[in-house]
């Protein structure tokens, strides 16, 4: 994923913590942790994405 542009929450900041990161993938959302960028990443759709901010707000 040469291209991807990854964004992380505005809140985040450089002194640490657990941040993930999350990236568009035309269609589908993929989420990573920000701290292992090579690490793994787990892809959903938009609308799974959608409901699992919703659910978690």
């Amino acid at each position: 994923m040469t291209h991807v542009v990854w964004r992380k929450a505005k809140r985040s900041t450089a002194q640490g913590g657990d941040c993930v990161e999350v990236a568009d993938l035309s269609g589908n959302v993929a989420v990573r942790d920000s701290r292992d960028p090579d690490g793994p990443m787990l892809v959903v759709r938009r609308d799974v994405f959608a409901a699992l901010v919703a659910e978690a707000k």
